[in-house]
């Protein structure tokens, strides 16, 4: 299975900020067959950056979507309109869910209009530090990941990505605290213990997991060495050249 390193650009970079930053890693990497890299600037940039990228090298994604292909809804994005620009849909991040109040119903619609467009869904999952010290992080991940996924046929299931980014480990919340690899560990294996019980270990294995939250040069390679883990999702990191490239050479060096 590739390994995936996922920059979420969120409200940064203007569009020419973007181009010129992009034309810069597009400089400094070289296309790797078993490394997917993907960047997911702001709706402004995709379209100008889908024609400057080169997909062997960079993948483009939407940070977010609407659930609907079309209609009356003044300043949404649909996966239709999405379509041939962008490889990729982050669905489901915590601000989204939390800064933007999308519900469940609009994830889980919004991951089935995605692989309907051709476009793979990154379903993030993640729990807050309330969540976890109550000892709800499992029911809360369960739900999120059974209930992203009641839209998507058994068949269409591996064609999902999946991103574990707890809330309290976000580099922009202010009870962030780096989580370590064993955390990470404890949740991806009930993430792939529970996709096997409800969809078949095939399926479990084949399901791509990333990890998010405070990662850097320093902590890349030990969340990538978690059994289980096959990416990262980077924030902060994702806006500074030399450390996602390094990241992604780390990631080289492991998948080797």
């Amino acid at each position: 299975m590739k390994s995936y390193i996922v920059g979420n650009w969120k409200m940064n970079f203007s569009v020419g900020e973007s181009s010129v930053y992009l034309h810069k890693l597009l400089e400094r990497i070289r296309a790797y067959r078993d490394i997917e890299v993907v960047v997911a600037p702001s709706f402004v940039a995709l379209q100008p950056l889908s024609l400057q990228t080169d997909r062997k090298k960079i993948r483009l994604a939407a940070q977010t979507a609407s659930p609907r292909d079309f209609g009356p809804y003044t300043g949404s994005v649909s996966c239709t309109q999405l379509r041939g620009i962008v490889d990729y849909c982050l669905i489901g991040h915590s601000e989204r869910r939390q800064l933007c109040h999308e519900s469940d119903k609009d994830i889980r619609a919004t991951v089935a209009a995605a692989i309907r467009n051709q476009i793979t869904p990154v379903l993030f999952l993640g729990e807050t530090e309330t969540e976890r010290t109550f000892g709800e992080t499992e029911d809360v991940l369960r739900d999120q990941l059974l209930g992203g996924l009641s839209e998507v046929s058994t068949e269409d299931i591996s064609k999902v990505v999946l991103a574990y980014e707890p809330i309290w480990a976000i580099s922009t919340t202010t009870s962030c605290r780096i989580a370590s690899p064993d955390e990470v560990a404890d949740v991806t294996g009930f993430i792939r213990r529970t996709l096997a019980s409800t969809y078949g270990q095939e399926i479990a294995d084949s399901v791509p997991i990333l990890f998010g939250g405070g990662v850097s040069p320093s902590n890349a390679g030990a969340y990538l060495t978690v059994p289980g883990v096959n990416g990262l999702v980077l924030g902060s990191s994702s806006l500074i050249g030399d450390q996602f490239t390094e990241i992604i050479e780390i990631a080289k060096k492991v998948t080797s």
